[in-house]
């Protein structure tokens, strides 16, 4: 038995979960202790299965007031995949002006999630 323990970030308490599980984690059965609300058991579940992440980054403006403008992913996307998206965003390039929440990529990797910006850059 493989045991484990996993700080839950769904909500305020921060729970600290005791995670038990035989095998690989996504072919056995999973046991959670320790969640003080439901929602810990399926953030423990998708940790070990198939953890995801909010990538935020930064992507190149031509043309703009600022020479950059963050982004990140419209919701999280498969950890394995960060590095892919952060390379496949090292070779993005907008057009100047951009606002807050303007689609910088589409679909970004294969992945189903879209890049937003999170902050405006106006024209010179």
């Amino acid at each position: 038995m493989t045991k484990k323990q996993i700080t839950c970030i769904l909500c305020p308490n921060g729970c600290v979960l005791d995670v038990s599980y035989t095998g690989e984690p996504r072919e056995g059965a999973i046991s959670v202790e320790g969640n003080l609300c439901p929602r810990g058991v399926g953030y423990a579940i998708e940790e070990l299965t198939s953890p995801k992440r909010t990538l935020t980054t930064s992507v190149l403006v031509k043309g703009g007031t600022e020479p950059l403008v963050s982004v990140r992913t419209a919701s999280p996307i498969p950890r394995s995949m960060i590095m892919e998206v952060r390379g496949i965003l090292r070779g993005v390039v907008v057009q100047a002006p951009v606002s807050i929440g303007d689609l910088i990529a589409h679909d970004i990797g294969g992945t189903g999630v879209d890049v937003i910006a999170t902050r405006s850059v106006g024209r010179l």
